[in-house]
This record gives C-alpha cells, structure tokens and sequence, in this order.
C-alpha cells in the first residue's frame, strides 16, 4: 500500500512525494486512517519505526481542510532535540501550504519566542516546562487547541512532566482529538489516558524489543579499565559514527575530554548544555564532523539519527528498557547495526534480567589486544610533597638586628595597622609604653648636631666679595 490510497490533502502527498515516501511503515499504516476519521489514539510503538508522520499526516490534514484561529494543533515532547526535529519534520511538510508552525523549549531566551507567538500561529510543537512558562506570562492561549499529541509519553513520566501533562491536558479541554505516541505502557500513562482521552484506539507495532537487524555483544571489564578498553575499540574498529551512553552528565563530559586528548573525533551532548551547542553538537554527528558522540539518556530516545552504525553502553543501562531505547539509534530502518555493552562485576544482577529479556542472544567477547590485568592507579604511594623552608627573617626590635631562629612569640613586635592606612601598607610597630614627663622626654632628646656648610661655587663666593665690599665703603662713607 502506498500513501497515495490515504484520503489526504493532495499538498501533503505531493510533499510525501519530494521527500521520497512512497510505503508508509506499519505504524503509520494503522494509525493515519483511523487518525484522519478524528478517532482518539493510543499508539504503542518502539523507536525508530517512523510514528512522527503517523501523527503529523494527520494534524496537518484536519489543519489544511478546515478554519479557524489561534494555535489549533499542539504536540509536546519531553526533549528540545526532539522538539526541533519533529518541528523539522513538520516544516519540510508545509513548505507549500500557509500553514505556519513555532517550536517552543528551555534553554533559549523567551522574548524571540514571544514574538514568534504574536504572529498567525497555527502549529505550536513545545516542551512541557517552557510551554507553561509561556502560558503564566499570558504569551499564548491554549484554549484554541484542537488536536492534542503527545509523543514520548512514556518519557516525560519517567522525568517527571506527569503534573505538567495534567496541567497542560486541562488547558485544551475544548479539544477535538488526541493522539498519545509512546514506546511502554506505564499503569500511572494508562490511567491518565484513561481519563484524559475519549474511547481511544489502542493501536500497538511491535513490542517493546530490541531490533532484529542489531548484534548484541557483551564486554565484562572492571570498572577502571573501561576508557582504555573503549580506546582500543576505537582504534581497532571501522564504523562510520558511533554513539556512547554514559549514565551521568559528569561522566560524559569526563569520557568526551579524555577521548579528545587521545585524537578522536569526538563530542559531547547531556542536559546542562547550551541550546546553541546541543544544536552544534547534532549537526556536527549529522554531517559527519564528528564521529563519535558521548551521550547520556537524554539521546537514547526520539532521536532520528540514522547514520549510527554501532552503540556502546560505557555504563550498563540501568533497565531493559533504556538498554532497547539506546540500542534503538542503530538499526534503524531495516539497516545493520551493532550494539556493544560494557558489564563490570557490580552489574551481574540487570545482566541476567537482560539475557531473559534477549532470550539469550547475547554474545560474549574478549579483546586480545587488551591488556586485563592492568591494576587501577593507587593515589595512596605517591610521595608527600616537601614543604618550603621559610628564608630567613631579620627583624629591628629596639635597635637590635634578630635573626628568624632568634624572634619567638614573645619577643615579636605586635603587628598593628594604622589608622587609615590599608591593610597592604600595615607596618610592624613597637608596643605602647608608659607616658613620660615632659623633663624625661627633653632628657632622651639626642644631641643636636652641628650643622656643616657646603662650599659656595666661584660665581657665588665672587657676588658675595662685591656685597662684602659695598657695605666697606658705605662704612667709611658715614665715617
């Protein structure tokens, strides 16, 4: 079946048609008929399997056959990453049409997005936090919404966007339909689908399992030697962009400076970046400039990056389903791919839940090249440094020369600041002693001294003669 037998508005078969989308992808395939027809969704498919135009085909559908004003559609995600990509995905479907579409997250400043929103906005695709931010400020009315989507449901739970989504699902309550894509099924997401939605669809692609195309291959390594042991991969490997899970943003950021000091290609994305270098760092994997990224979870999931060839779990996922939606960036697309996990003893309990979960499949491998016995650097030998010996102090106190040996505490003048002086310019003063007479103070005067006079020059001694021989004559004159 192609989409040409959807009953679609002919601008969005024709954009189908640019982008090369001939075949919808099964998930499509069951949920844009009954989605067209304005029936509420639940789709349960795993990544990768194309739901982004399961739910955009028919969002844009209702907004190109009817009328009305103010943001009519809203999909909110849990990531800016796939924020920006589902608001990429949209704007390559409009390019035609009149339809206008303004993406909304964290991170950026909010006065270029308020100014996006005062214009004729017809497609609003938001994060929870910042969506509400903008709803307190009154920069956009949510009232106007007709068709609600909420992609990842599953993953704004687990980060903790469930009183956010509540919030956000009592704003649209003049909705006409929701559409809710998700990877799990979650008791707490299928009661609020419950009573959030009405008589939903519960259309299900799969099951939450790892993709068939990917290889699964175990790695057991202590923990101190699994940078080196990455390195060697690296070196030895041939693979065209390679994505590492790190548990922590402080353990990315560690693993992504140390691959760099060692020459590779490498770069960085976890959630206490920037926008502008979240963006950077995609579209510097995308187009190749880097090959390798270092990631925590915040990557694992929604991400269309379909030129990743292998994955490697630095630190063992910490549940089956987070090892699926890591895996789940390789493989995509009926395409090969390769998945490698690193298990340190500490992880032995999740490994057996996890062959349980691949029925075995699971390949265990050794490195030849690597050295295991390499023992982890022990910080208690290194020698204490030696301390600096203080350089010899002499000290003025009452007109006699000590040397530092000789100062103790109680022979040290006290050291005082004037006052109005700074403390830089603090100088080492005598203690106060007792007040003298006036007699006793004109006693300890010393003696005054005589006072020398310098030779005059010969111009000075010469005009000195003339005045001395003036005054002679005027002397003899009155005499």
């Amino acid at each position: 079946m192609s989409f040409a037998h959807f009953s679609m508005h002919p601008m969005l078969l024709d954009a189908l048609s640019a982008q090369g989308f001939i075949e919808p992808t099964p998930i499509q395939d069951k949920a844009v008929p009954p989605a067209l027809a304005g029936h509420d969704l639940l789709g349960l498919a795993r990544t990768g399997t194309g739901k982004t135009l399961a739910y955009v085909l028919p969002l844009l559908h209702k907004l190109l056959t009817s009328s009305g004003n103010g943001v009519r559609a809203l999909v909110v995600a849990p990531t800016r990453e796939l924020a920006v990509q589902i608001f990429s995905d949209i704007q390559q479907m409009i390019r035609k049409t009149d339809l206008s579409c303004v993406t909304i997250f964290g991170g950026v400043g909010l006065h270029t997005q308020r100014q996006q929103l005062k214009g004729d906005v017809d497609i609003v695709v938001a994060c929870p936090g910042r969506l509400l931010d903008h709803v307190r400020r009154k920069s956009i009315d949510l009232s106007t919404v007709k068709m609600l989507v909420l992609d990842e449901a599953d993953m704004m739970l687990d980060m903790g966007f469930i009183e956010d989504i509540q919030h956000i699902l009592q704003l649209t309550e003049q909705r006409d339909q929701t559409l809710l894509f998700s990877a799990t099924m979650p008791e707490e997401l299928e009661q609020m689908a419950k009573e959030a939605m009405n008589s939903p669809l519960h259309i299900q692609v799969d099951t939450i399992a790892p993709v068939a195309s990917v290889s699964h291959a175990i790695y057991p390594i202590a923990q101190h030697l699994k940078t080196p042991l990455l390195k060697t991969m690296l070196r030895l490997m041939d693979f065209q962009s390679l994505l590492v899970f790190v548990r922590t943003r402080h353990g990315a950021k560690r693993l992504w400076r140390q691959l760099g000091n060692a020459g590779f290609a490498a770069t960085c994305l976890q959630g206490k970046l920037s926008q502008r270098r979240r963006q950077e760092a995609m579209c510097g994997f995308r187009r190749g400039k880097y090959a390798i990224m270092v990631a925590t979870d915040i990557a694992a999931r929604g991400l269309d990056i379909s030129c990743v060839s292998h994955v490697i779990n630095y630190d063992f996922p910490p549940t089956v389903d987070t090892y699926i939606h890591r895996i789940g960036r390789t493989g995509r697309a009926s395409a090969t791919g390769s998945a490698f996990t690193f298990v340190s003893p500490e992880d032995a309990p999740m490994m057996k839940t996890l062959e349980r979960a691949l029925d075995g499949d699971i390949t265990y491998c050794y490195m030849d090249e690597f050295d295991y016995s390499a023992q982890r650097r022990s910080t208690a030998a290194k020698p204490a440094k030696l301390k600096k010996q203080p350089r010899p102090q002499r000290i003025r106190k009452k007109g006699t020369l000590l040397s530092a040996e000789q100062v103790t505490p109680r022979n040290r003048p006290a050291r005082q600041t004037m006052p109005g002086r700074p403390q830089s310019q603090a100088r080492i003063i005598s203690k106060p002693t007792e007040k003298k007479t006036k007699q006793e103070v004109l006693d300890l005067r010393p003696a005054s001294r005589t006072t020398i006079k310098q030779p005059h020059s010969p111009r000075k001694l010469q005009k000195l003669k003339i005045e001395e021989k003036k005054f002679q004559e005027a002397d003899e004159s009155q005499t």
